[in-house]
């Protein structure tokens, strides 16, 4: 396919050429407007289902225990009653249904721009862009490669140009230019010029968490009782399943918590590998693994925003290798749906998929991915735009791909397609028509011809004819050029001049004291 873009360069894009460019856009999407989802959730346990789940998880509580291996989360959930037999900790069930129902059922994340604020729990629904990936794959390079800065910044451009992208997740593609003490200066700088979207710190020790919660609060102007009144940003942890949490995340989750940030944990249970094969033992254990951390939040800070996120799938039992948007992992999605109203948490899970390049595999698994997360009940949906290869390759043209698909999601989700009032009915439409007109033409129809049907900005809907005409444009391709138009015509969003000044002061001042250590 890439000696087909080559020849075809100088054709455009077929339809998406075609689209391009009117006024300044490079397409016409859908405006920011985060969706609601008016489904209802998909419930594949019963209600004596959902209450065995619950036990088990409560039993490898009380039972197994989880092991902590940070030392002051031991100390806290110790002073707070759980039994500790050195890194163990067990707790009751009556205790963590207590500190669980201290947490919202829903919370507000405010970035620096306060018109992309966004609400996590109810029926919301946010969609976030791939996150960690070391490489990077595009139709122009044409192989897999280690992530830049540059490549980096390009996918930024396209977390800020997409309305239907809410909030900024992880590292896009981790940059491995870039010294890893550093890294994270380098890109916040990045994320908080690039975009004005909700921020994400990765909990990986202190210097880490501290200097991006600074840059959160340099960004946005505010002194550090402002910054701790309402959350700014949030970080996600993941458990080292099986029954682990880890010193350095543990650490973030601490920190953030005290300082009342949201906080995601997001257990990684690979059903068959790190969690029973059977998927309502994995998602217990995921759900023990999540819970516990929630827990320990709501000692440190009773009422701390909190989600639960679901990452549960299988195993290819011939190689080992995770498989993603499989029927297993869209009915654990829903169960832990389920499980997460029950505790009244609000939920996180993923777009993901196992295929290696933007194909038909790609966007039908990240499809299933997506459609479960709708049927879940979903608030945060990670990783929506630009996955593969399992998390470890991130691609332009998937992300692109990608956002086609949640923009139908979105127009889905919009209630006029369902309104049954009298113009929706139209039986002065029908009856004008009759038996021997068509629609076409009437007024009704005229009124409404450029609103009524979702239009898309990458699929091409011309003939096969017309498509051969055009060029014979494969989707990917269409997305590559749209790419390169996007990040070519990028205008970062404002920030005022001496906010940067002092963001750019803050970086050379930490790179100068060493930044963050590398030893874990």
């Amino acid at each position: 396919m890439t000696e087909t873009l080559t020849k075809r360069k100088a054709r455009g894009g077929g339809r998406a050429g075609a689209r391009t460019r009117r006024g300044s856009a490079v397409i016409e999407q859908m405006p920011w407007n985060p969706p609601v989802n008016l489904d209802r959730p998909t419930e594949p346990l019963t209600e004596e289902g959902v209450l065995a789940i619950h036990d088990g998880a409560m039993r490898i509580l009380e039972e197994i225990g989880i092991a902590f291996l940070n030392p002051e989360a031991v100390e806290i959930l110790a002073r707070a009653g759980c039994t500790v037999d050195g890194e163990n900790v067990r707790m009751g069930r009556d205790m963590v249904m207590e500190w669980v129902g201290k947490a919202p059922s829903e919370f507000t994340l405010t970035p620096r721009n306060p018109d992309r604020r966004i609400t996590v729990g109810g029926r919301n629904l946010l969609f976030g862009n791939v996150s960690s990936p070391p490489n990077y794959w595009d139709l122009g390079i044409g192989r897999k490669v280690p992530g830049t800065r540059e490549m980096c910044r390009d996918l930024l451009r396209l977390t800020q140009y997409f309305n239907c992208i809410h909030f900024a997740g992880g590292y896009p593609v981790e940059p491995v230019d870039v010294h890893a003490s550093v890294r994270h200066l380098d890109v916040l700088f990045d994320k908080l010029t690039l975009t004005d979207k909700v921020m994400h710190a990765y909990s990986l020790g202190k210097e880490r968490v501290e200097d991006v919660m600074e840059m959160v609060r340099i960004s946005q102007g505010l002194s550090w009782e402002e910054f701790e009144a309402s959350p700014r940003m949030y970080t996600n942890i993941n458990s080292t399943s099986p029954l682990k949490h880890d010193y350095p995340m543990m650490d973030g989750w601490i920190r953030m918590a005290r300082r009342g940030q949201g906080l995601v944990v997001t257990p990684f249970t690979l059903a068959g590998a790190m969690a029973p094969v059977t998927m309502a033992g994995a998602v217990a254990q995921s759900l023990a693994e999540a819970l516990c951390a929630v827990v320990l939040a709501q000692i440190i800070r009773p009422g701390c925003p909190v989600a639960i996120g679901t990452f549960t799938s299988n195993v290819d039992m011939k190689s080992g290798a995770p498989a993603f948007g499989t029927p297993e992992y869209m009915r654990a999605t829903q169960m832990t749906g389920q499980l997460a109203r029950f505790y009244g948490l609000p939920m996180r899970s993923s777009g993901v998929c196992a295929a290696n390049v933007p194909d038909g595999q790609a966007m039908w698994e990240t499809s299933n991915s997506l459609w479960a997360a709708v049927q879940s009940g979903t608030n945060m949906v990670y990783h929506a735009a630009g996955w593969l290869e399992g998390g470890l390759i991130a691609s332009p043209e998937k992300f692109i791909m990608d956002c086609e698909v949640l923009q139908q999601i979105q127009r889905y989700m919009q209630p006029e397609i369902c309104a049954t009032g009298p113009d929706e009915i139209a039986l002065d439409a029908i009856k004008s028509v009759g038996t021997a007109g068509h629609f076409f033409g009437i007024q009704h129809t005229q009124d409404r011809y450029s609103t009524a049907f979702y239009q898309p900005f990458l699929s091409d809907w011309k003939n096969y004819e017309g498509w051969e005409a055009a060029g014979g444009i494969w989707t990917p391709e269409r997305a590559h050029h749209m790419f390169k138009e996007i990040v070519t015509s990028f205008e970062p969003p404002p920030l005022d001049i001496a906010i940067r000044e002092e963001l750019q002061d803050f970086v050379a001042r930490r790179k100068a004291e060493g930044g963050a250590p590398t030893d874990f």
